[in-house]
């Protein structure tokens, strides 16, 4: 067998390159002799990173040039409850982070949450997109692909569908730019967060569009997806997921609890998450939605990328008949339960927090309660922070949980 100084040699001697490492070794002595090369190269101790908990070989799917891992701190804030669709009683939220306050924050909403009797969320629609881009030579042959496009759907439906076991075409939306025409393919990709299926399928189906339009296809995505950038379109058409959680506290909750009154809250999500974003141009109308995307996401094994469109979010706040009536809608949650990260075994174990690891039982229903678990903890953490705005606490819990 070769141990990874040997491995590490032949690299120095130009025999290997870095990446060639597991087809002469396991996976394991492939990342430590990546570590002697790192080590000698940057004068690092790596013996932190390379303290990992699972075999190295269970991560080979997920990422290349492996030399150990990151451990990020892993906290739970609840049990919360989730009157959900896809799920419906008390859970755990799992939340990765090095950010202090931010669990303490979120478990303060929970429990406010759960003294109304816990939190609603839905999804309102679902579906994964892909966006290539065809030239054509003018706008009368623009024309004439989205009207091939918007005919044969079924044809278009059946190649996508070929590629794969479970992911369904719902739709296909043209857009022209002049020469350009992007047509955004959606599918339901059931539990996967899904955008290596729907690459594939869309491939297929674009093979179609060339082979029966003058349109030639420039990229498999013309960037109209649209994948880890801000984007108008993922929050008015949606991406992933799409959804909703609320709340309705009364108001001896709010004054005891929170320290504030629903009517100051209310003010406070207008002056600050919805005029206040609205004068910076921003695409999320929220006070810090992206913090409990990122860490649920980090748990649970989603594309940490994804939190760009996941943080794309607006929090609303309203007084009802005195109480306080707080809501935040995701329009764009890329998530999975299968595949990608989600096989990692710390990530994994995220999962079984929640009960969803692997496939749902209707497909996709799993996907759908990640959703709506992830939804009911930024509705925490959006009813926390703005409370400690409201009472002017943030300060001072900053100082004391920050670190």
């Amino acid at each position: 067998m070769t141990d990874a100084a040997s491995l590490a040699d032949r690299v120095r001697e130009g025999e290997l390159r870095l990446h060639e490492l597991e087809a002469h070794a396991d996976a394991d002595v492939a990342a430590e002799a990546r570590r002697l090369l790192v080590e000698e190269q940057s004068g690092a101790s790596l013996d932190t990173v390379g303290n990992y908990g699972f075999p190295a070989e269970e991560a080979e799917t997920a990422i290349e040039n492996m030399v150990g891992t990151i451990q990020v701190p892993l906290g739970v804030a609840g049990p919360v409850t989730v009157n959900g669709a896809a799920v419906s009683e008390e859970k755990y939220l799992p939340l990765a982070t090095t950010e202090g306050a931010l669990l303490a924050s979120v478990n303060r909403g929970c429990s406010v949450i759960n003294s109304a009797g816990g939190a609603t969320a839905r999804v309102l629609k679902s579906g994964m997109t892909r966006a290539p881009v065809f030239r054509v030579a003018d706008v009368a042959e623009a024309e004439a692909l989205v009207s091939w496009t918007r005919d044969n759907f079924e044809a278009l439906k059946e190649a996508a569908e070929e590629t794969t076991n479970h992911g369904e075409l719902l739709d296909v939306t043209p857009y022209v730019v002049g020469n350009s025409v992007y047509l955004r393919f959606r599918y339901d990709s059931k539990d996967a967060m899904g955008m290596n299926m729907v690459t594939i399928a869309t491939e297929a189906a674009c093979d179609v569009v060339e082979s029966e339009t003058t349109g030639s296809l420039v990229a498999l995505s013309g960037n109209l997806c649209t994948d880890k950038k801000p984007a108008a379109i993922n929050a008015v058409e949606g991406r992933g997921r799409s959804v909703t959680a609320d709340v309705r506290i009364p108001r001896d909750v709010v004054e005891e609890r929170l320290h504030t009154t629903p009517e100051a809250i209310a003010e406070l999500n207008t002056r600050k998450n919805l005029v206040g974003s609205a004068k910076a141009a921003s695409l999320g109308f929220n006070a810090h939605v992206a913090n409990v995307v990122a860490a649920m996401f980090l748990a649970t094994g989603q594309d940490e990328a994804q939190v760009v469109e996941g943080a794309n979010a607006i929090t609303t706040a309203e007084v009802q008949d005195g109480d306080l009536y707080v809501s935040v809608s995701l329009a764009s949650l890329e998530v999975g339960t299968i595949g990608g990260g989600t096989k990692l075994p710390t990530q994994a174990e995220g999962l079984d927090i929640l009960g969803i690891r692997g496939g749902g039982d209707p497909a996709g229903s799993n996907a759908d309660a990640l959703a709506e678990c992830i939804a009911v903890g930024s509705l925490a953490g959006e009813l926390s922070l703005l409370s400690a705005l409201a009472s002017r606490h943030l300060s001072s819990a900053h100082a004391k949980l920050g670190r």
